[in-house]
């Protein structure tokens, strides 16, 4: 399993980086709308590609089709690493279409049902976001549907790559992996909850109080 970052703050992406488990980053414009007055977007999202040296998703705004392509080239042009968000509309389906033709990886997001991952994976996006946290929020047990798509994809060897999104906690991130999801992008405090364990702590100091009555030196 790939593990990716939701956040556009590079000092939480340096941290998560030096933990030696980041494989991309995941962005949108909320993301990004939080690092106002830390340089220009463009400028944050390179610096992003050049510590993490994975994937990199950045998500267009435009409604229609047109304008989503020409707002993905504009954003594939910062550097290599750089996926382009889509979102799972009639116009973003056609988008990814066109993007995939021309050899841009697409992350298809704001994606609630299997019918939605199916039509994603048929259009060629690289990358498929099913939020679990939303669907949560909303009265529905979001692994289902994680599950669901695991199973499909399964069935008929798409090569999509499913990122488990909206994450608000470390059972999430546990669940997703037993249900076969390729990648999770976490947020950083969810990443610093699945490293602290209360029965951790209370071995490290244990362990050191034993040591100072020992006396030595390593």
């Amino acid at each position: 399993m790939k593990f990716f970052i939701d956040t556009a703050n590079v000092d939480e992406i340096r941290e998560a980086a030096s933990l030696g488990i980041l494989d991309g980053v995941t962005t949108n414009p909320t993301l990004l709308s939080r690092e106002k007055g830390k340089g220009d977007f463009k400028d944050i999202l390179k610096e992003i590609c050049e510590i993490v040296k994975g994937p990199v998703s950045a998500e267009v705004v435009g409604q229609d089709a047109d304008t989503m392509v020409e707002e993905a080239r504009k954003l594939a042009a910062i550097d290599e690493h750089i996926v382009i968000k889509i979102p799972l509309i009639k116009e973003g389906l056609k988008a990814i279409g066109r993007l995939k033709a021309e050899g841009i990886r697409t992350n298809a997001t704001l994606v609630f049902s299997a019918n939605q991952a199916l039509l994603a994976a048929k259009a060629g996006a690289s990358f498929l976001s099913p939020f679990v946290g939303r669907l949560d929020d909303a009265s529905h047990y979001g692994m289902d549907l994680i599950r669901q798509i695991v199973a499909i994809f399964d069935n008929y060897d798409f090569d999509t790559e499913i990122i488990v999104a909206s994450v608000r906690n470390p059972l999430h991130v546990v669940e997703a992996a037993l249900a076969g999801a390729d990648v999770v992008t976490i947020p950083f405090k969810v990443i610093e909850q699945m490293i602290k364990h209360p029965l951790t702590d209370v071995g490290v100091k244990r362990f050191l109080d034993d040591w100072k009555k020992l006396g030595a030196k390593i």
